[in-house]
């Protein structure tokens, strides 16, 4: 290279080298100024009256001690503690102040242990004692004052231990609990590591006090084991206990290779978690995004959000970093290796630039408290659960002589469910059993929410109501209390109509969309959960402006993970106060808001309210013929809108292949024949027919705010006491809230086809399919494929029930 050309291009080096310093140099005085800015005002504000320090002056305080402080160590020693101390101290009397804002998902971290904590002292009286709490890096308090706000501390646990490292923060939390009163609450500084609960009780556990409530005797050999604790809490402590990443790596390893023998202890991590035997642990953390999922998270069925936040792409992590706050998502692996996965949620704190952060439920690995025979209660408990997914006997130990013959009788292959298939896949690899086994019921069966045919839903259900009429069901096919029944989940309407009605001993509710499950998993949880008031205003009304604290603290203990974390997501769809709800959420939702837009804009809105007021039919007829059906069934409205095959799928939900059977059914009907490249062309007219020959007899036989909620609910958006299914009526809510009323309830997320499979021959007495065959190509064998496995499921004499768009089905 020529002496001229190599200068030219050193010189541009040193130009872009300059600029780019310059550039630097330009942010960092910014970001210094701003941060000097706060830190003046923080210096000239004072406290308020209340003695609390201003909001102001404590995020000064906070800048100053983590951006400008020299972390010199409070001169009592080094490591851990010195670092903790020197970071801590100078704002220790502002760290509520400032965390309150910053370490989002607290209160909802401890208003889920809390529901859980409940339902096990109402439904199980919690071994009749009162529990105790352990609150691992409590720091100043915070949490175990927050919750107050879902159980009374001091009359609910017996002991509180808070574990901090911080001196500063401690002293701040005894300060706390000497304000408040509250004797049953022991601060310890001390590190989590060697924490010992029994150094703590001594001769305290053998006298807790009893609970007034319970009323059976306590018997003190089923939980005599000393330094046992009930709960175990970790708010953003796990990220700051050094140590793990390694201890976590060396488990995952055991997890890939499936070798299950490790020499390193749990108790390196935090004995207490190990030792103490707690019944349930929670912990929440800020973690990095990782493009590729663990296995461990994918077999034990946790929520994780892998998307890359603004935080990331500006390196927010490395702050943290040097703060010796560890955010690799190793942590969340070795919690869900080492314990059952509860409950799971993640969530973002976009004031920290979009930091993903986790909250995470969890209780023993094993299904049972006695250690000496929890691998063979394991075992029995998911034979016992298989046995109700696939209807096949369960050959308990103890009823294998008696049961035997049924399995000889019925000479078949063994049908497993792929709940005992990945359940089996974890025993193996020494890994907790999926969540949906360790749920308080067992409604929701496994499934792979990573397979391609469900991440093709999204996040978005199609149906958040159900149009078949279920008093047509009834009619024909006669539910009895004997019954198995197989049916479509679609918004879970008629499978609750189905229990309510016919009792049948087992219902098989099936949707390849894990959202319409998630719709049907909360309706029957609110029944379980809720007062009438609160359903009717969540399902009646389809809005609730307080969903998201009973979602947390009434709602949980009787949702899966999975559920749990699509409401936590989608929990606007209640509280909005857009005019949008429930009915106007989905795929479906947006034929309603289009229909109400169509009505407003067209000047129709009153004429439709004295539509679905009307007293007669003579009333209804006037009122649709006079003012409504010229313009809603109008060609030009046909033409624009309802002909498309945009309203027809995205908004009526109604698919291509149902579409082209209407377009086939017209074209015979009107004796035309046409190439089936120009039919496209006719199916505005095809459907402008359909809606002609659908809407008239509805308004003309059927009367909409006396008795077709259908359609009242699509002109109104919500239903009226007048006018509603049967199970929004407070007699259905008095009958499903009774304990056991969904013991016979299964939640399949699959194909048909698939759930078919794993039923055992001959036991199916009803299946209900509603028009899914209209949904197959008629080029495809599926259609086929589908009879003949209904055919095998169902026991002789079974029926069958199907609807379709066609005339010729």
């Amino acid at each position: 290279m020529p002496h001229s050309y190599l200068s030219l291009d050193l010189a541009s080096v040193d130009t872009a080298l300059n600029v780019h310093h310059v550039q630097i140099l330009a942010v960092a005085c910014a970001v210094l100024g701003i941060i000097g800015t706060v830190f003046a005002f923080a210096l000239q504000t004072s406290k308020d009256t209340s003695g609390s320090p201003s909001l102001v002056r404590s995020f000064g305080t906070f800048f100053y001690a983590s951006f400008l402080k020299p972390y010199a160590g409070d001169n009592s020693g080094t490591g851990q503690q010195a670092a903790l101390e020197s970071f801590y101290k100078a704002q220790a009397d502002v760290y509520d102040a400032t965390r309150k804002r910053l370490l989002r998902g607290r209160e909802d971290m401890l208003g889920l242990v809390a529901a859980q904590l409940r339902y096990k002292v109402e439904k199980d009286g919690w071994g009749h004692l009162k529990p105790t709490w352990v609150d691992i890096g409590g720091g100043t308090g915070y949490n175990i004052e927050a919750m107050q706000a879902y159980v009374d501390v001091p009359s609910f646990f017996s002991n509180v231990y808070l574990v901090d490292l911080s001196p500063s923060l401690c002293e701040v939390a005894r300060k706390r609990f000497v304000r408040l009163g509250w004797k049953n609450v022991t601060v310890v500084c001390e590190d989590a590591r060697t924490f010992r609960l029994e150094d703590q009780e001594h001769d305290q556990l053998n006298e807790r006090a009893l609970t007034p409530t319970w009323d059976n005797a306590y018997d003190f050999k089923a939980k005599s084991v000393t330094g046992r604790a009930d709960l175990i809490t970790l708010s953003y402590s796990l990220s700051m206990i050094p140590g793990i990443d390694d201890l976590a790596m060396i488990k995952q390893s055991d997890v890939l290779t499936r070798n299950a023998q490790t020499t390193t202890p749990l108790s390196t991590l935090c004995p207490t978690c190990c030792t103490l035997g707690a019944q349930l642990a929670s912990a929440i953390f800020m973690y990095k995004v990782l493009l590729i999922v663990s296995p461990v998270t994918i077999l034990v069925e946790s929520s994780i959000d892998t998307s890359i936040g603004l935080g990331e792409c500006f390196g927010g992590s490395a702050w943290f970093d040097v703060d010796r706050v560890g955010l690799e998502a190793a942590r969340r692996d070795y919690l869900e290796y080492r314990f059952g996965t509860v409950l799971s949620a993640s969530d973002r704190n976009y004031l920290l630039g979009g930091i993903p952060y986790y909250i995470w439920v969890g209780c023993p690995k094993q299904m049972t408290a006695d250690s000496t025979n929890s691998t063979r209660h394991s075992h029995e408990v998911i034979e016992q659960l298989d046995a109700g997914f696939t209807e096949s006997p369960y050959l308990s130990p103890s009823h294998h002589t008696c049961n035997a013959y049924r399995v000889v009788e019925k000479a078949i292959p063994e049908i497993r469910s792929k709940a005992y298939e990945c359940a089996v896949i974890n025993l193996a690899g020494n890994l907790p059993l999926p969540s949906s086994f360790y749920q308080h019921h067992h409604w929701r069966i496994h499934y792979d929410d990573q397979l391609r045919k469900h991440l093709r839903f999204g996040n978005e259900y199609i149906y958040a109501f159900t149009w078949e009429d279920p008093r047509v069901d009834h009619r024909l096919l006669k539910i009895g209390e004997d019954d198995v029944i197989l049916c479509i989940t679609s918004a879970g309407d008629n499978v609750l109509d189905y229990l309510l009605s016919g009792n049948p001993r087992r219902l098989h509710a099936v949707d390849l969309n894990p959202n319409q499950n998630h719709l049907l998993e909360l309706k029957v949880a609110s029944f379980q959960a809720l007062s009438y008031a609160d359903f009717w205003q969540l399902f009646g009304v389809g809005k609730h402006p307080k969903f998201r604290e009973l979602l947390i603290s009434r709602l949980s203990p009787f949702l899966s993970s999975r559920a749990l974390q699509y409401w936590l997501v989608h929990s606007k769809i209640f509280t909005s106060y857009n005019g949008y709800g429930l009915y106007e959420s989905g795929s479906s939702g947006n034929a309603l808001r289009l229909v109400r837009w169509l009505f407003w804009s067209l000047g129709l809105s009153r004429e439709v309210e004295k539509l679905c007021s009307a007293r007669t039919l003579n009333e209804q007829r006037e009122i649709w013929c006079s003012r409504i059906r010229g313009v809603l069934l109008s060609r030009v409205l046909s033409w624009a809108v309802v002909g498309t095959e945009w309203f027809a799928w995205k908004a009526a939900g109604v698919p291509p292949t149902q579409c082209k059977m209407i377009q086939t059914d017209y074209l015979e009907q009107e004796g035309v024949a046409c190439p089936a490249t120009q039919r496209s062309d006719l199916s505005g007219q095809a459907m402008w027919e359909y809606l002609v020959n659908t809407l008239d007899p509805v308004v003309g036989n059927t009367l909409i705010g006396g008795d077709n909620y259908f359609y009242l609910l699509c002109l109104r958006g919500q239903y009226s006491r007048r006018c509603h299914p049967t199970y929004l009526t407070p007699k259905s809510h008095a009958k499903l809230t009774r304990p056991g009323a969904f013991d016979g309830l299964r939640m399949h997320t699959d194909c048909l086809d698939e759930t078919l499979s794993r039923i055992s021959p001959g036991t199916l007495t009803i299946a209900v399919v509603m028009d899914s065959m209209d949904w197959f190509s008629p080029n495809t064998p599926n259609t086929e494929v589908q009879v003949k496995a209904l055919n095998v499921a169902l026991k002789l004499g079974g029926r069958v029930l199907l609807r379709s768009a066609g005339l010729k089905p």
